[in-house]
This record gives structure tokens, sequence and C-alpha cells, in this order.
């Protein structure tokens, strides 16, 4: 909520959402708002058969939405369908952003902004995260700045941390591209809500 109320702060048009299994369900239904009866209906199929997603699984499928932040500007969201696959949606959700920037001839790349939320596992170990980080300072693919969170629930899957990257943290690897990382504990959401501030004023 608070990254959303901070990009009406900020005069944002819109935020473009990336994640993966983990809470998607809750992003849908508290933050981009979708019906949850509309969630219910597709889990028991009784939505139309002709739409594309009927028979996908229901952890795939996004939604696109407007808010009014307090500060009394409406803010686009949409919540990018994702496959199984984790991480690939990264550069569609990153590409997305850019074209919707050069549409309305964003220049300054205020207008829009890409949210990437990983798990810890994921994070570290898919290609593909290093692969889109890389793209942030090309003339070419720069969208002014991504919001990554990345969910450490100190496993993937089935594997531990010192079974499945080299470093310390899962977040090590931004470091790389002299990203700025701040670790906070989820259990305290006041400390959360500072940092989410903190990010947003720094993007």
């Amino acid at each position: 909520d608070t990254i959303v109320e901070e990009a009406g702060y900020h005069q944002m048009d819109g935020l473009v959402i990336g994640m993966a299994h983990r809470g998607r369900l809750n992003v849908l239904v508290n933050i981009i708002e979708k019906p949850a009866s509309l969630i219910f209906a597709e889990f028991e199929e009784k939505t139309d058969k002709d739409n594309l997603s009927y028979a996908d699984v229901k952890y795939h499928l996004g939604y696109s939405n407007s808010r009014m932040t307090t500060s009394g500007k409406e803010v686009k969201l949409s919540l990018a369908f994702n496959p199984s696959h984790l991480e690939c949606v990264d550069p569609v959700v990153t590409g997305s952003v850019r074209a919707r920037q050069t549409l309305i001839g964003d220049k300054d790349r205020s207008k829009y902004m890409p949210i990437l939320i990983h798990g810890d596992a994921a994070f570290a170990g898919q290609g593909v995260v290093a692969e889109t980080l890389n793209l942030m300072n090309l003339e070419g693919y720069t969208t002014g700045g991504t919001f990554h969170i990345v969910v450490n629930n100190q496993i993937g899957f089935t594997t531990l941390p010192d079974e499945s990257r080299s470093t310390l943290y899962a977040t090590d690897l931004a470091k790389g591209f002299q990203i700025p990382i701040i670790h906070v504990n989820g259990d305290d959401p006041e400390a959360v809500y500072r940092v989410v501030k903190l990010g947003m004023e720094y993007r």
C-alpha cells in the first residue's frame, strides 16, 4: 500500500508488478483490488470458457486496475501474468514499463515504475535476474529505476541457503551493480514502511 501511496504522492501514472506465486493472491486482492469473488469464480472454473486464462493455473493470472490515492492522484496498477518459470517475468515487466514511458514521451522515466517481487533462492539462483539488472543503465532499456522486493523465507522450495548460493545474503548479487540494498525484518511493519518511503525517495 505504501508504494502505491508514494507513487501517487510523486505524481506517477502507474506501477507494473511482476512476481511469482508466493503472496500473489494477497497482492491481487489487497493491492490491485481484484474482487475476491472473481478469483473464487476462476478457481471454480465459473468464468468464460473463451477466456484465454480459463484453463491456466490460477497463480499465473494477472490483473489491471486503478486506485485513487490519498494524495488525490489515480494510479494505474498492473500485475503481470506469470508462468511457472521463476523470474522470467522480470524483463517482461521492465520492458512493459519502458514501452509505456516511450508511448507517453516520459523521457525522465518518472511516470511509470516497475516493481519486482522475488523469492530469495530465485533472486540468487536464476540467471535472468542478473541479465535484467544488467539492462538498468543501458539507454535503450533503462526504466529510471526498478523497485525490487526480495522476500527471504530462508528456503528455496526444499533447498537451504547454504546449499543454494555462495554468498551470505541472497541480495549480494545486486552489489555487483552498485544497487543500494536495505535489509528489513518483515515482522516489523513500521520499519518496512520507513524503508519503502526511503526507497521511493531514492528512486
